[in-house]
């Protein structure tokens, strides 16, 4: 009888496996869905069940194993059987013409090229047995690289099974691991927002957002967690094929056939029968390939035929038969001002390079970020220098590099400052950071005003009509000097008060009217309602976030309890540590933050938890659903939030077809319903989301 029920058992992992390995070819390669996110699900989860009870039964290329989840300690390194050579490289059309005359001076001119883009990504190579990934092994030094097979594996478009065809029982195919520019930038917003929840102010976050998609891309491939790859959404395309005897004649058909078996091929590819094809496919990405998902750096030249590559043979480094041209950033020279200095709220120093205005990919440049004193040792910018700047990403200027014949051997070198530039306070660097900081939290400006703009912003008491510009007037003029004091404003001071805006040298008056000095009143009397755990947020104490506010709010229920916990009772809090413990208690432990808190408090400032604000989960009635939000309600939006959160459900900002429920309101955008029904989401309304969680 156990025989039995392992046979079957055995039946249905194959069963599901074959039908979700084809959802997901579909899905990742085709771009079309052959079933619904629930009921693929559902599949998934089916077969996660059955090879938990026969776990021997379980294939190393199973579907539930592209997830990830395996921790590597260490990458083992693997000879390549046939060496990954580098390409030779060019950024001119006359060492094409050089390369295309010694081709022909050695096989003759019956040939024709095949051009493919370039992808700025991470070299790889897949082995296939009987059609099963094998293994996956990134380029190393070209003769032997790192086996990375199981976080390939999380990669969706790479195939575990290829689909039935005439593929030899082994082979290698070569590609590229990248990141879509979209995915990109959505999770370096997502590493933004997690670092702004935490506390780390504007400078601090530019030094930890991933640089550039090419780099994070590689970096992927190297974590030691599968499960944290699966994450980052890793994408492929595969351009070459290397078996014992060749698959086709010539290069152009072996393409056609790995996109028959079901690889990720790049649709840019196109034949070039003479050198003037060849130009005018430089010339059109050139230009389009800014419209394109992905990076890419150039453009590979091959000769097609197989038999005239063997004919051609290698170098010690680089095929003969193949070349790259690579694509020029686009870059600017202009002069180097002079470096300025800003600090941060938490005291971060940033060098910025103050240029003469120069035009760059359609905008004027004028500053460019040196990020810290490692960078402007590695430039060795001197005084007046000629920089060379380009947009990092397109969209970042940085100086790339000095045009040395330029400089003066009068000129002098720029040293990082040692002291703070607002208040003259010597700066420190710890070891291991990167950034230098100014520790004068109490008397350095911006310090002082970036922590009561922090105070008023909208995550924090959200107290509206009181941007940088009126924080910085109301500063300047000597009305505030924290926080607490905004609750000593009156509206006769505000009235018609004048105060100068903009940089130096373009500044302007401004003066408030009658009816933003009352808004500016009543925002701040309407702060006092706002929650405890806001508040804690609002006070800027270092790598406290919203979601620590919200985890020591709900600890500790009031301030009291929270200024007498000592360090090891707030690190054995769940995600709080040793780090934001010592934070939290220095904070507790100063007397100008106890007595600010001691302002605010007397001013009628929420100090606790209420019953209605208490952050335990009040049920799982959500469990698993997601939820965007759109239009007008009777709520609040941060209430439908916390009642989402509460009820264990997700709260999501952009609709996507694994999105569960749009909870529509009165003047929503006619966009996000659209994009809603298209994808089917199910539609519900406030009275609808009432009923849910009942």
């Amino acid at each position: 009888m156990a025989d039995l029920f392992e046979q079957e058992a055995a039946k249905k992992i194959a069963f599901l496996s074959q039908k979700l390995n084809r959802c997901n070819y579909h899905y990742y390669v085709l771009s079309e869905s052959l079933i619904s996110d629930f009921e693929f699900d559902h599949m998934m989860k089916e077969l996660e069940n059955v090879e938990k009870q026969y776990p021997h039964l379980v294939d190393a290329n199973s579907p539930t194993q592209k997830v990830g989840g395996f921790i590597t300690k260490e990458f083992q390194t693997v000879k390549h059987k046939y060496p990954m050579l580098s390409l030779g490289n060019t950024y001119n059309e006359n060492d094409l013409r050089e390369f295309d005359q010694r081709i022909r001076k050695q096989i003759g001119s019956n040939l024709e090229y095949v051009a493919e883009l370039k992808f700025d990504g991470l070299a790889i190579s897949l082995t296939y047995i009987n059609g099963k990934l094998d293994r996956a092994v990134t380029r190393g030094d070209g003769t032997q690289g790192d086996d990375v097979t199981q976080n390939v594996k999380t990669i969706k478009s790479i195939p575990h099974q290829l689909k039935p065809g005439t593929y030899p029982n082994e082979f290698e195919i070569r590609g590229e691991i990248f990141i879509h520019k979209k995915t990109f930038e959505r999770l370096n917003e997502k590493l933004r927002k997690e670092l702004e929840i935490k506390g780390f102010d504007e400078d601090e976050i530019r030094e930890k957002l991933y640089k550039n998609p090419r780099n994070f891309a590689s970096g992927s491939l190297k974590l030691q967690d599968s499960l944290e790859v699966s994450k980052r959404s890793l994408d492929a395309f595969l351009y070459f094929i290397y078996s014992p005897s060749p698959v086709a004649e010539t290069h152009f058909e072996s393409l056609k056939l790995a996109q028959s078996w079901g690889f990720p091929v790049s649709d840019h590819y196109t034949l070039c029968p003479t050198l003037d094809d060849v130009f005018s496919y430089i010339n059109q990405y050139d230009k389009e390939r800014k419209d394109l998902s992905y990076e890419i750096d150039g453009i590979v030249l091959k000769v097609n035929n197989y038999r005239q590559q063997e004919e051609l043979g290698f170098t010690a480094k680089t095929p003969r038969w193949a070349i790259s041209y690579k694509f020029k950033t686009e870059q600017a020279v202009t002069l180097l001002n002079y470096v300025s200095y800003q600090v941060g709220r938490t005291g971060a120093i940033t060098p910025v390079a103050n240029l003469q205005p120069v035009l760059l990919a359609g905008t004027t440049v004028k500053r460019a970020s040196l990020y810290n004193a490692d960078e402007m040792e590695r430039l060795d910018l001197h005084n007046n220098d000629t920089v060379i700047v380009e947009k990092g990403g397109e969209i970042i200027p940085k100086i790339v590099g000095i045009d040395l014949s330029k400089r003066s051997n009068s000129s002098l070198p720029i040293n990082f400052i040692t002291h703070c530039p607002e208040c003259g306070t010597l700066l420190e660097r710890k070891e291991g950071d990167a950034l230098h900081y100014c520790l004068n939290d109490k008397n350095c400006k911006p310090q002082i005003k970036g922590k009561i703009e922090h105070f008023t912003g909208r995550k924090a008491m959200n107290i509206e009509n009181l941007g940088t510009e009126t924080i910085n007037g109301l500063y300047d003029k000597g009305l505030i000097k924290n926080s607490a004091d905004l609750y000593d404003l009156i509206f006769e001071q505000l009235n018609n008060l004048e105060f100068e805006i903009g940089e130096e040298g373009e500044k302007k008056k401004r003066s408030l009217k009658e009816k933003s000095a009352q808004n500016i009143i009543d925002g701040i009397e309407a702060s006092k309602k706002i929650t405890f755990e806001r508040l804690l947020f609002a006070l800027g104490i270092r790598l406290v976030g919203e979601t620590v506010a919200r985890k020591l709010a709900a600890h500790y229920k009031n301030i009291e309890n929270l200024m007498r916990a000592e360090k090891e009772d707030l690190s054995q809090i769940h995600e709080i540590g040793d780090k934001i413990a010592e934070q939290v208690y220095t904070f507790f432990r100063t007397p100008e933050n106890c007595n600010l808190v001691e302002r605010l408090k007397n001013k009628g400032l929420q100090m606790q938890i209420s019953d209605d604000d208490d952050e335990g989960q009040k049920s799982n009635k959500l469990s698993g659903k997601s939820f965007v939000v759109s239009g007008v309600f009777n709520k609040s939006r941060d209430t439908l939030k916390k009642l989402i959160e509460l009820n264990g459900g997700r709260f999501v900002s952009s609709i996507s077809g694994k999105l569960n429920f749009l909870l529509a309101g009165d003047k929503m955008g006619t966009e996000k319903l659209k994009k809603a029904n298209e994808l089917g989401i199910k539609i519900i309304t406030e009275e609808d989301f009432d009923e849910m969680i009942k």
